[in-house]
């Protein structure tokens, strides 16, 4: 069992006794919590957007956390199953107080999670998420009395008017789509995406979908994190039918893979790179993303001659350094696209409009347009943690090692060498430390993590 509790929301494995995993007692507690630093903040709404990607586990998470808001005297509008940025996008159209997201998003089926927002739709920050820790590990919550409780209502709507408020987009041109008569394959990994992509693509125009995992059963069929090595079932139908793209969804939708018409991966990393391209070229300004993405959008970005930020891993870090400098595009490198002309967060919907007018508009086959890009290659390996590793005394030991190099430590380790970099970082969502690099080649890159990790015993 497992139970983690960080920036991303707490997760944790179903089952178990109470404390060790992801319980109805624990949910119930952290529901509870967030409700009181709800209230805390006098929001002139107390409604609170409650969506669900297709775990197995899910409906009795809502059940829980339903109860739990209701009792505490808060509003619930239950949008059903939904996206990550479905939500987010809820409690922006509802002027909502807040929203829960019941998602482990590339999680396996045995964990869920609950990821909590703000007014604003976008994820609670470091601040905030503590204080929910606090309320509840003191138990300093106070349910409402009988006649103060809350209101349920359920709205099944918004993933209309999700897609609507994608092909509303200036930069996404849906007559362009159409024009290109483009075969789209798809993978959605039995959940939501099964549910709301074929929508999308049958909205802008796509008149041919080859759909694989479209159920939302909650059993995947895969792996759900959108690896390449999770993926060569939808490799092989792009390959064999010919279609002109493929894109993987991740559980929850707010992570976008992309596979070229040969059945080659075009590379998460490379989603937002593509999409930053298309945005930039027609919208100066800067870009963000974080420390374990590819240098490639920072060439992109100078390219046009603007500005590239790097941030702490975490979307809300990414989203805050966004603000901050005036990104018009962002994201992170797990094909995680963020477009402040839509919202504030992740958004693989998004993501699939603006790469599909890109393309179309290239006029190019999709690993032709992957081509015109620099190419860098990453490594992204782990290491599990055991109750006796010293996680920081394994980090300092990488910044001694490697002093006489570029070092930043905003968010584990990441060392600059010349032509490549290694980062290392304690995951946020699982209890591993992750271990990117990125170099020239992709054996380069998988020989610098396996030294590096050597070098550290």
């Amino acid at each position: 069992m497992s139970l983690i509790k960080s920036i991303s929301g707490i997760r944790g494995t179903i089952g178990g006794k109470a404390g060790e995993g992801l319980s109805p007692l624990d949910i119930l507690k952290f529901t509870a919590a967030y409700a009181t630093l709800i209230q805390s903040k006098k929001h002139p709404s107390k409604t609170i957007i409650v969506g669900r990607d297709a775990r197995i586990s899910g409906e009795m998470v809502r059940d829980v956390v339903i109860g739990a808001l209701l009792g505490m005297g808060l509003d619930v509008v239950d949008i059903g199953m939904a996206t990550t940025p479905t939500t987010e996008l809820a409690v922006i159209m509802e002027n909502a107080a807040g929203g829960i997201i019941l998602t482990a998003s590339h999680n396996p089926k045995q964990w869920n999670a609950l990821k909590l927002l703000n007014e604003k739709g976008e994820f609670l920050n470091a601040e905030e998420g503590n204080e929910i820790l606090r309320i509840a590990g003191n138990e300093s919550f106070v349910f409402a009395e009988v006649d103060k409780l809350g209101k349920l209502k359920t709205d099944n709507s918004y993933a209309k008017k999700h897609i609507d408020q994608v092909l509303a987009l200036k930069l996404v041109d849906v007559e362009a789509i159409r024009n290109a008569n483009f075969t789209v394959a798809i993978d959605a990994v039995n959940s939501v995406g099964g549910i709301v992509i074929p929508e999308l693509l049958n909205a802008l125009g796509v008149k041919r979908i080859i759909e694989l995992n479209t159920e939302p059963t909650g059993n995947f069929a895969h792996n759900p994190e959108p690896l390449p090595q999770h993926l060569t079932e939808i490799a092989e139908v792009v390959k064999k039918q010919k279609a002109d793209v493929g894109f993987v969804v991740d559980p929850d939708v707010d992570r976008l893979a992309i596979v070229t018409e040969t059945g080659d991966m075009f590379g998460e990393e490379y989603t937002l790179v593509s999409v930053a391209d298309y945005v930039l070229s027609h919208t100066p300004g800067n870009t963000v993303s974080n420390m374990s993405s590819t240098r490639a959008l920072r060439d992109v970005t100078e390219k046009y001659g603007h500005t590239y930020t790097a941030s702490a891993v975490g979307e809300v870090n990414v989203v805050e350094k966004m603000k901050e400098t005036h990104a018009v595009i962002g994201g992170e490198g797990n094909g995680g696209v963020i477009y402040p002309e839509s919202h504030y967060g992740r958004d693989a919907l998004v993501g699939i409009g603006l790469f599909l007018t890109h393309l179309a508009k290239s006029g190019r086959k999709t690993s032709e347009l992957r081509a015109t890009y620099p190419s860098y290659f990453m490594a992204k390996q782990r290491l599990d943690l055991t109750p006796d590793t010293d996680i920081d005394a394994l980090l300092n030991s990488v910044k001694k090692k490697y002093a006489a190099y570029p070092v930043n430590t905003i968010d584990g380790v990441k060392v600059d060498f010349p032509d490549r970099w290694v980062h290392f970082r304690k995951s946020n969502t699982e209890p591993i430390i992750r271990i990117y690099t990125e170099a020239p080649t992709q054996e380069e890159a998988e020989d610098l993590a396996q030294l590096v990790q050597k070098s550290i015993g």
